[in-house]
This record gives C-alpha cells, structure tokens and sequence, in this order.
C-alpha cells in the first residue's frame, strides 16, 4: 500500500529549518528561476493578488497541551521532593501538565466589520486567537461558532476602521481545470500564493456533508484556513486538507494533491453560525440509499436517479405520508441526481422549512410537502441485537436458504412480535444473493413491496416472479437496525 494520508495541514511544530536546508532549498529554487527565465513569458496574477491580499489573514492560536515524557514517580511520603513533583506532575489527579502550545492556519475576512473563516480544526480548544492582516496589523479575536462536519469556524474582530473583504463564488460552477488560486500561511511564512488547477471535484472524504474540491495548487502546513479563490477574486473553496506521502500532520507536505471546502457548503454554514451561533441544518427523518441500476430495473425505472426510503424513523417524513420505498426524485423543485445530493439538499435547508418532495411510489408519481426539523436536535435512535439463534432449515432457493423467524430467533436479534418474514440461514458464495451482500442472519421481509409471512410464502411468490417473466426482484433486508432494498436477478 502506497505510504499515504490525509492530513489537516495545521502547522503546531515548534522546529526551525536548519542553515543547510535553507542554503538547499534557496540554491533549488534559484536553479528554478533561472530554468523559468528562459520559459516562454505568460500573464501573470500580480494585480488580482495585490488586491486579494488584505483580505486574507494569519491565524495564531495558543494551547494547552499536556507535557509529555515526564516520568511518573511514587515518592514517599515526607520525601523532601514530595512536594515539588506534587506541584508539576499532579499525581493526585492522575494526569499530566499541561503547557502552552502555539499553533498557526490562515483565514479570510468575509465582511468590512469583522468576521472572519476559517477551519475549525486550526481554532479548535483554542485559548487565544490572534489574527495577522496584511499591513501588519494584530487583533484579538472571538470564535463565533464552528461546524465540526465541515470544518468550519467563523471568528469575529473589532476594527476601527473597515476591513477588506472578499465574497464567495459558485462552486458549483467551477469546472475541472480551471485556475485557482490558494492564499495563506503555509510553514508560518505568511501570505504566501501559490496557483494551480482544479483537479477534481464533488469529492466525498469522510463526511456527509463533504463537498471537496481537488486542486494541485500547492498547500501545505499553515494554509488550512485559507481561500482558493477563482480568476475572478471570489472564493470558491476553503483550503482543508492535503494528501501527504507522510503520516501526521507535522510531518507531511504537498504531493499536489490538496482539498478546499466547496464555497456553497461554507456561505450556508456561515450564515447560519453568524445568525445562529451553531448550524440548524434541515432533518427530513430518513435512511435512504443510492438506486444501483439493477434496482433501478426492478422499480420500473429508465434509468438510476433520486435516493430511495429505506427506512422512516420519528420524523417529519413518517408524519408528512412517506413511505418506505419511495424514490425521491426532487426536492423542493430541484431533480435528485443521487442519494449523496439528497444528503446535501437537505442540510442545505434550515430547520423548519417547508419542501415539497417528489417521490416515486410503486410506478406511480406522488408529492409529498414536509416541514424539515433539525438535525442538530434530532435524537439517533438504535436497537442493538445479539447473533442470530439458528432455526432450522426450511426452503432454498436463489442460492439462498431460508428459515421461519421462530420465538428463539425474535428474542436472539432483539425483534418485536410486529416483525414478520424469514431469517436467512445460508448464502450461496457463487450467488447473485451473496455479491449483493445478503448475509447469513438478515431478514428479508418484504418481496416487490409485499411482506412475507413464511418460508413457504418466500419461495411461493419467487416462483410468481419467475412464471410472470420479471427478470429481477426487489426484496427488503433488515440487518440489525439497517434496513435496505435490493434487485436480485432471477436469470439463470
């Protein structure tokens, strides 16, 4: 495996470069410059940047870290240094010392009186926030609020006089190889620009919400924070995290592959912690997922689009008429492209707002209106189950063998006397059931949206399907507390 990670390039290293990598690096990149001049000459960014410069910021944080590599002692008590390591290693309390540590990132001022992005892992348990403009200039800031899901904060500063500010543009017009520009403090140099393309877009890292653009401008420890502005000074994403050939964040650099927030998500984000203080992102009460283009046959559609209800939980859905198995093609009168949009839509929308869903139900088109609640208040609800008690076995067929859901199988898996269908007992590896990831101890409830009520009942309306000349079933599988659909093919 290729010796990579993903790093927050949040500079906290207190080190210095030493004479002899300064002299290398400073002779590497005279030999570059010198190769440079003999280049054909092109169109710089000079006066985009001069004015794009006192928008952007220096962020200095100070920490408390605890001290490490103190070894513990038992003294005895009475010993004259009882006391002193008392004082500083805190036996009492069973924990280290802490001391300050200083960190840096960068930001950008969205607003002539003040406020200020950034990401929330450069401020995160920060004890004193410190920003840096352009000119100079050293102000005391206070955090707003922060969204640890995307790794935003917003900081306020109070200024005599009007700041310069930069607004945001739309991502979602940005196109792979457009030029970006990305500002910020890489290694605490300070207002350092470097320029690259768009390499990717839409790319999906470790969150829900994650809308990343991929870019090779070059950014490193210290840019976190800062803007990835277009050829047009507007905003287009916040520089988050890089891809480094090594692990940690103090020791990895740029490889060229670097990852800014898309500046959709962010304006939404800010707004609301300027308002709000905190997101209220929208709730619609759902698990839902992608439509494979094998579902997407057996639920009579031309082709995979919009996010289908897997499950309704205690939410504005159950109470606004969705149902399980219904296709949300559009939302709030935009089409659906996929599950993952469906994620972004909704949480795009503040809490309490009103949407009309069109939805996909049994072939037919249906418009549901839902008031979305938050999600920040939402409460994760979840059933924990033991393993399965094996029943006996009773039917197979699709590679799969079957059994009843007997009273030692309910009260294994934790299930209510409502749940009703059969438990599968084996998995054919050589089925189309297994490379679907059915898997010993689901449940399988539902065939073409009819519940199943035995062993009997399953293998009955399989052969239905088949007589009918259907070329897939779409049946509903429940594992633990996740439920989903899934087309098996009844081609031999």
């Amino acid at each position: 495996m290729m010796p990579s990670s993903f790093s927050n390039d949040l500079d906290f290293r207190s080190g210095t470069i030493g004479l002899k990598g300064m002299l290398a690096s400073l002779a590497l990149v005279a030999g570059q410059a010198a190769f440079g001049s003999a280049a054909v000459a092109h169109d710089g960014y000079a006066d985009l940047v001069e004015g794009l410069m006192p928008s952007v910021v220096n962020i200095n944080v100070t920490k408390e870290e605890q001290v490490s590599g103190i070894p513990m002692f038992n003294l005895p008590e009475g010993t004259p240094f009882e006391e002193y390591f008392r004082k500083f290693m805190n036996p009492d309390e069973d924990r280290l010392p802490t001391q300050p540590v200083l960190g840096a990132g960068a930001g950008f001022i969205v607003s002539k009186d003040g406020y200020i992005v950034t990401n929330h892992h450069v401020i995160v348990d920060a004890i004193e926030i410190q920003i840096e403009t352009f000119d100079g200039t050293f102000m005391e800031a206070t955090l707003v609020g922060a969204d640890p899901n995307t790794d935003i904060a917003l900081l306020k500063v109070e200024s005599a006089k009007p700041l310069s500010s930069v607004g945001f543009g739309n991502s979602d017009e940005v196109r792979v190889g457009d030029t970006v520009l990305a500002i910020g403090n890489p290694h605490r140099l300070g207002f350092s620009v470097s320029t690259g393309i768009v390499s990717a877009r839409n790319r999906q890292l470790s969150g829900p919400f994650d809308d990343f653009i991929q870019t090779d401008a070059a950014i490193n420890l210290g840019n976190s924070g800062g803007p990835l502005f277009n050829t047009d000074g507007e905003v287009v994403g916040v520089n988050t995290l890089i891809l480094s050939s090594q692990s940690g964040s103090s020791g990895g650099g740029s490889i060229g592959i670097g990852f800014s927030m898309a500046s959709n998500v962010v304006a939404n984000v800010v707004d609301q912690l300027r308002e709000f203080g905190t997101t209220r992102r929208g709730w619609l009460g759902v698990r839902i997922q992608a439509v494979t283009e094998d579902l997407a046959a057996a639920l009579g559609m031309d082709a995979p689009s919009g996010a289908l209800v897997a499950e309704l939980l205690d939410g504005p859905a159950s109470e606004a008429g969705l149902q399980r198995g219904d296709v949300i093609l559009t939302f709030d009168g935009q089409d659906v492209p996929s599950s993952r949009d469906l994620v972004l839509m909704i949480a795009e929308k503040p809490s309490d707002t009103k949407v009309v869903l069109g939805v996909l139900r049994q072939g037919e088109m249906k418009t549901v209106e839902v008031e979305l609640a938050s999600r920040e208040k939402a409460e994760a609800s979840g059933v924990a189950s033991a393993a399965p008690v094996e029943p006996e076995r009773e039917s197979a067929i699709l590679g799969i063998v079957v059994g009843e859901i007997t009273p030692e199988v309910r009260e294994g898996l934790d299930l209510g006397e409502s749940v009703q269908g059969v438990v599968v007992v084996e998995v054919d590896a050589d089925s189309d059931a297994y490379s679907k990831n059915i898997r010993r101890g689901d449940l399988i409830l539902e065939i073409d949206y009819t519940p199943i009520a035995d062993p009997e009942d399953f293998v009955a309306k399989v052969e239905e399907a088949k007589e009918a000349g259907s070329k897939s079933l779409l049946i509903f599988v429940q594992r633990s507390d996740s439920t989903r659909y899934l087309a098996l093919s009844l081609e031999e």
